[in-house]
């Protein structure tokens, strides 16, 4: 990794020193359109015949999704969908989501990604919460729970996809399952995509109005619907188109969910304003996203580490699967600096890191393009990133005040990819932004030169004898072990200490340790108090759709506080 130099310390952090790490292009101003659907119907009106969309085998061109998504924005309007309304839109990666967010958009509608993943009570609160009026699933899912789901809610138009259409390839990798037909009190959604009809007059939407509703747990309590605005998405999409990091036109291989505001702004929005190709492949499965690698050779990809952990574990990954690319990143989780170095060494590319929140619409802080990140020399902390020249990040105390340079606080970001507040929650909106600076409830420390680093989350540090402990740093060590695949470290309650720390890990195929073996390896490298006195091994450890791995349910195994 660069090592980074130490200039005199500025006397603020609105003197914004990570300017000095980008290039003029990078600090430029930028004027992104009023909205992404804007930026799409420019697309189609110029390079009408580019394919915007690419499904395993199945191709559609800018003209051809513009058109098909007019015509389920037209059939939103004639079944009652008012500007404004919310419309639930809850599909895996594949063209139907694309093109049922733009008939939405084009529509008036506020659209509330929800993770196919969900559970029937799970989705019934983003239903009742979002006030949902319309619902786009699968046809599956329809017929499994949520028309039961939807019953005595405020859902009155249900349209679904089946994930089989547009593609002929049926890689039952990922596509292992049957046609359904539309159930009852649901229509098709291709099928009224064909209509014909054009989009409603009068529902043009600006910067200001809500793009998304996105659903997120913070720190407790139920999901809250943080209100991104169509300003907020372009702002980032425009942010990254001129960044430098993907050519104009290029194809995007979208790695991450695109119900994920990660998915749904790097990968979607800032395809959709770079006029390039979206790629798409139904969900997460290592051999079939090599596959589409090397069919579809994208130049750009964001996903999390864990997604990268189980491409380069893949028997048949290979340099020439990544050699196509000009930029890849990660975001959603954790960078250990060892996968970094370990994945440069076996396929070329540097994986950049990145940091952001659904209440920032994705990043507010990221590694530069031809750039790399610097590794913090007391903790073994990966860099994420710098802010962007119109972006304001801060390192705060328990009182709010500043603190300086180096020293750890709470993040707090201000700037134009910021949410203005919570669905219908205007305490939390006002606790959580206070004046409009996002609290993120993440600890951290920025150095002199603008590097932001992120130490772990406030409610996961671990409290061993009155010693703090942060997870991500014992975490980061046990990656630099060659036998771990994946990391997650949390407390468990102890009769002397209160808590003390516990990992959990998952090996590389082929690997072989045991738990004293790395209990030790980490006692080597940490204070006594840090090195986790329990490891337990387990063939995968639990994630989120998103690929972020899910400490609660690991605490939740052990009974720890």
């Amino acid at each position: 990794m660069t090592q980074h130099t130490r200039p005199a310390r500025p006397a603020r952090y609105e003197d914004k020193p990570w300017l000095a790490q980008l290039t003029p292009q990078q600090r430029a101003p930028v004027t992104p359109p009023p909205t992404v659907t804007h930026a799409f119907r420019e697309a189609a009106r110029t390079v009408p015949d580019r394919v915007a969309l690419a499904y395993f085998d199945g191709r559609l061109t800018y003209a051809e999704a513009d058109t098909l998504s007019d015509g389920i924005a037209a059939h939103l309007a004639a079944r009652g969908l008012e500007r404004g309304d919310r419309l639930a839109l809850m599909l895996q990666n594949t063209p139907h989501f694309v093109l049922a967010l733009l008939g939405a958009w084009k529509a008036g509608a506020v659209v509330v990604p929800v993770n196919p993943m969900y559970k029937d009570r799970e989705v019934a609160h983003v239903l009742q919460d979002a006030q949902v009026s319309a619902l786009v699933c699968s046809d599956r899912a329809w017929e499994a729970y949520l028309r039961a789901t939807a019953e005595g809610s405020s859902v009155h138009t249900v349209l679904t996809a089946c994930e089989l259409d547009l593609q002929t390839r049926n890689d039952q990798r990922v596509l292992d399952f049957a046609r359904t037909p539309p159930g009852e009190g649901a229509e098709d959604l291709l099928a009224v995509a064909l209509n014909g009809a054009g989009p409603p007059a009068g529902r043009e939407l600006t910067g200001a109005d809500t793009a998304l509703i996105s659903y997120t747990s913070g720190t407790s309590g139920a999901p809250k619907g943080a209100m991104n605005t169509h300003a907020n998405l372009a702002f980032n999409a425009e942010r990254q188109r001129r960044s430098g990091a993907t050519p104009e036109g290029a194809c995007v291989y979208a790695l991450a969910p695109l119900f994920h505001i990660t998915g749904m702004v790097a990968q979607l929005a800032g395809c959709v304003l770079n006029r390039g190709t979206l790629a798409l492949t139904y969900r997460f499965e290592a051999g079939v996203v090599l596959d589409a690698f090397l069919e579809h050779r994208p130049a750009f990809t964001v996903g999390p580490s864990t997604a990268f952990m189980a491409l380069a574990a893949h028997p048949a990954a290979s340099r020439e699967h990544f050699a196509s690319f000009t930029h890849l990143s990660s975001g959603g989780a954790p960078l250990p600096p060892a996968l970094v170095e370990r994945f440069r060494a076996a396929f070329g590319p540097y994986i950049g890191n990145g940091y952001g929140l659904t209440e920032c619409s994705a990043p507010c802080a990221s590694v530069p393009p031809g750039r790399e990140a610097p590794v913090d020399p007391d903790s073994g902390t990966l860099a994420v990133g710098v802010p962007g020249p119109d972006t304001v990040v801060r390192i705060l105390d328990e009182a709010g005040e500043p603190v300086p340079f180096g020293q750890h606080g709470e993040i707090a970001v201000r700037g134009p990819q910021v949410v203005p507040g919570y669905w219908r929650r205007p305490e939390e909106t006002a606790a959580g932004m206070p004046g409009g600076e996002l609290r993120t409830g993440d600890i951290g420390f920025m150095d002199e030169d603008g590097w932001l680093y992120v130490v772990d989350r406030k409610k996961d540090m671990i409290n061993a004898s009155g010693f703090k402990v942060w997870p991500r740093e014992v975490e980061d060590v046990l990656y630099a072990h060659p036998a771990v695949r994946e990391a997650a470290v949390v407390g468990v309650p102890h009769d002397y200490r209160g808590e003390t720390v516990k990992a959990y890990v998952s090996l590389r195929e082929g690997a072989l340790t045991d738990p004293g073996e790395l209990s030790a390896y980490c006692r080597e490298r940490l204070a006594a108090y840090k090195y986790p006195r329990e490891v337990e091994v387990l063939p995968e450890l639990p994630k989120t759709a998103s690929g972020k791995i899910l400490r609660r349910e690991l605490r939740s195994r052990t009974g720890s506080a």
